[in-house]
């Protein structure tokens, strides 16, 4: 994998316009499977708020979250692959549901913000040498008249392992990442915010991952690593 690839990516800020509904090579939205699970997600419910927390409930479950699972090829970025994958990171899980919220008449962008985890594992932190992770992914949604944010990294599954409640997407608040834990102890630390984008910034997500992590360039081609593949 190139480390040069170019992205069409650019930072968007401000009220949504139409491109916050389009499908993109990133938020394909257009092709049937993921159009099957978008309707699928919501059923017949009724209310923005309460698909828009139906979707968000069904990206965090129905994808596990797998650090380790992390396939950074420009075409594993894309909501479809997501959606096969059936595991995967912040960032393509963020993909899924921006494209599936854009399915279902909800604007919507990917955001990205650097992230402390204080109690992240001793194995995860000896693969990446730190325990900042820096372009963490979650969707932007446009719901009752503003921007909130979500993350659906999580599933229950893990947060009951963590001692914290998964994260629920209520239409009227933002849902980030658990700033403690259920025991109190310091979890979650959101360092650096920035911001939202059109799509995926690959060269700056490159370029961050080599100067943060341990394994350098490897790691930000670690997705080639056996070692990486063992959850």
């Amino acid at each position: 994998m190139s480390l040069t690839v170019k992205s069409e990516a650019v930072a968007v800020s401000g009220p949504p316009s139409d491109a916050d509904l389009l499908a993109t090579a990133t938020f394909d939205h257009d092709t049937p499977a993921l159009r099957e699970w978008a309707l699928g997600a919501i059923g017949n419910a009724e209310g923005e708020l309460r698909r828009a927390a139906l979707l968000f409930a069904d990206v965090r479950d129905g994808i596990r979250y797998d650090p380790y699972a992390i396939d950074l090829r420009p075409e594993a970025f894309t909501a479809s692959a997501t959606l096969a994958s059936r595991r995967s990171w912040c960032v393509p899980k963020a993909i899924l549901l921006v494209a599936g919220a854009r399915a279902i008449g909800i604007p919507a962008r990917i955001g990205f913000a650097d992230v402390r985890n204080h109690l992240s594992s001793e194995k995860l932190q000896e693969r990446m040498g730190s325990d900042l992770f820096v372009f963490h992914g979650y969707a932007a949604l446009y719901v009752g008249g503003r921007w909130l944010k979500a993350s659906p990294a999580f599933n229950t599954a893990l947060c009951e392992r963590f001692g914290v409640p998964p994260l629920e997407f209520d239409g009227h608040s933002d849902a980030l990442l658990h700033a403690y834990d259920g025991a109190g102890r310091r979890h979650m630390e959101y360092v650096n915010d920035r911001g939202t984008w059109t799509g995926v910034p690959l060269e700056d997500m490159y370029e961050a991952f080599k100067a943060n992590y341990a394994r350098g360039q490897a790691a930000a081609e670690h997705a080639r690593d056996p070692a990486f593949e063992d959850a």
